[in-house]
């Protein structure tokens, strides 16, 4: 004969707060869709161009330093294309305003944009082919082990990318879609 189980409130509570605490990224202007204000301006596209604001919680204990990532794996390359990458965020930052992208501005936030596949610094914005499915914008924090990537804005994305990743202790990512 099988009991029932009988869960305490005490167990109840013990389970869910094994979830708190879990590293986490949200936008206060994404959703599942992006929209005309992160769409790219030029090749082809018209849109505004404005990096989304980000920020996450509950980093692992250990953290130094984040990076930010914005990658789109169906992009018709063979290897996805990178809209932003930014790096050398200090561990004291938890958010990145709208905006942030732009190169040109100041921003009281010291961080190192480096080249996107755009071939320029700072936030690209989704620029899909005309009638291909939408695309897929991966938004990745990571947590980084390390306080400096020994990295400057020239470099590239894959080089950024696997000093990234050779230092990620914990990453966070939304994803949002976008078509034209």
């Amino acid at each position: 004969m099988r009991l029932p189980l009988l869960l305490s409130p005490l167990m109840i509570l013990g389970a869910l707060s094994l979830n708190a605490g879990e590293f986490t990224l949200h936008s206060n202007d994404l959703s599942g869709q992006l929209t005309k204000t992160q769409e790219f301006s030029g090749f082809g596209c018209d849109g505004k161009n404005i990096s989304p604001e980000l920020h996450w919680s509950d980093a692992p204990k250990g953290t130094k330093s984040f990076a930010l990532s914005v990658y789109d794996p169906d992009a018709p390359t063979g290897s996805g294309w990178w809209h932003w990458i930014v790096f050398n965020i200090p561990a004291s930052t938890v958010s990145l305003p709208s905006g942030f992208g732009d190169t040109a501005q100041k921003h009281l936030i010291q961080a190192t944009q480096s080249i996107t596949d755009y071939g320029k610094a700072g936030f690209g914005g989704a620029c899909p082919p005309k009638g291909d499915r939408p695309h897929r914008y991966m938004f990745t924090v990571h947590a980084l082990n390390v306080a400096h990537i020994d990295l400057d804005e020239k470099a590239s994305p894959a080089l950024v990318g696997y000093m990234i990743n050779a230092h990620s202790i914990a990453k966070a990512t939304i994803v949002s879609y976008y078509g034209r």
